[in-house]
């Protein structure tokens, strides 16, 4: 008799993962629930929302006859994703943690804790997400800790894994899984990738799930919940007075407490102001937050976007890229933003490390 795949489902006490986890259940996996605690702080009211989180995972865990267990990346959480935030909140720019929290804790330090602690074949979570691989092609993939070298092997053949959108396009949460790792999508699975969120909440409603099906859905920063934003990076940056200055006529429009509060694009709330002001620019010298009127004023759209360094969910670049330095492509920058069709034109010649 065959034993049973062995799957850890990463646990965060809401509806989605433990539905996860009973789908992996009904497919006849050794399921393991795992809670991850990466904040070791309390919120603005005093109240440790992890604590309420991990009771609620592990009453899942219970109900579903499966062992729970905890892990800890409070370290590797304040170094590898927060400190990375501040710092680029610093530099005036407006990172997404969830993205780097999938990055460097989820599909990396847990993934590699799974395999090697907990010797399963597989991982799962609740993201609303699709790979291009059926379950059982999952558990054959070869799982390789850190890359061999920095280029792949010109000879070796490998089909890569794509991650595809979920069937619910509202609730597609691909933009958030953008940065992991081709050798971490060999070895996830996504249970709810193919069902509606009204289908999952069903499921929970008819398992008994009721006390997740209380819980208001996470909207805030990965592990660290929901906040008043500007108080919370206060706790954490010096304030840095300045003026919002209107880009039409230079005319003062009113104060804040630091530019690096504010994001192109949106709305910036200024008191004494009736109509609605969004930022433009920021001057990171000087202080000031350019506002403009209205969401369609000139001055709040570019014809032209500079990204960093590419990463690439293949490892390789596309082949028309490499040859062409140009591709068309769709992007979008904010989770649930339409996809956008855009040339990309790419230096990639100029910065790729020579082979030796």
């Amino acid at each position: 008799m065959q034993t049973a795949r062995r799957v850890v489902c990463a646990m965060s006490g809401g509806v989605d993962s433990s539905v996860a986890a009973l789908l992996l259940r009904r497919r006849g996996y050794d399921v393991t629930g795992v809670f991850m605690n990466n904040w070791d702080a309390v919120d603005e009211n005093g109240a440790c929302s992890l604590e309420k989180d991990c009771e609620d995972a592990y009453r899942v865990c219970k109900m579903l006859d499966i062992p729970f267990h905890q892990v800890s990346y409070v370290k590797e959480y304040w170094h590898d994703v927060f400190s990375y935030f501040l710092k680029e909140y610093e530099r005036g720019r407006t990172p997404n943690p969830d993205i780097l929290c999938n990055k460097h804790i989820k599909f990396n330090r847990f993934l590699s804790y799974a395999i090697d602690n907990l010797g399963v074949d597989a991982i799962a979570t609740g993201h609303y997400a699709r790979t291009s691989l059926e379950d059982k092609e999952v558990f054959q993939q070869k799982y390789m800790k850190t890359p061999q070298s920095l280029f792949r092997n010109r000879f070796e053949i490998r089909n890569d894994v794509k991650l595809l959108q979920a069937a619910d396009q509202i609730k597609d949460q691909t933009f958030f899984l953008s940065q992991i790792s081709q050798n971490a999508l060999r070895k996830t699975i996504f249970p709810l990738g193919e069902l509606t969120k009204a289908y999952v909440k069903k499921i929970a409603a008819e398992a008994g799930f009721h006390h997740v099906l209380r819980r208001k859905e996470s909207m805030g920063i990965c592990f660290i919940g929901e906040r008043h934003f500007e108080n919370f990076i206060l706790e954490y940056l010096e304030p840095q007075p300045g003026k919002f200055v209107s880009v039409e006529d230079g005319q003062i429009m009113g104060t804040h407490k630091g530019w690096f509060l504010f994001t192109l694009g949106q709305r910036a709330r200024i008191g004494g102001q009736r109509d609605p002001w969004f930022v433009v620019d920021k001057d990171v010298t000087t202080g000031n937050v350019f506002v403009a009127p209205t969401t369609d004023h000139p001055a709040l759209y570019r014809e032209l976007v500079r990204t960093d360094r590419m990463h690439w969910l293949s490892e390789d670049p596309p082949a028309e890229l490499v040859k062409n330095k140009m591709m068309e492509c769709q992007f979008r920058f904010q989770h649930q933003m339409a996809l956008g069709n855009s040339p990309l034109i790419c230096s990639f010649a100029l910065h790729r490390r020579k082979r030796k």
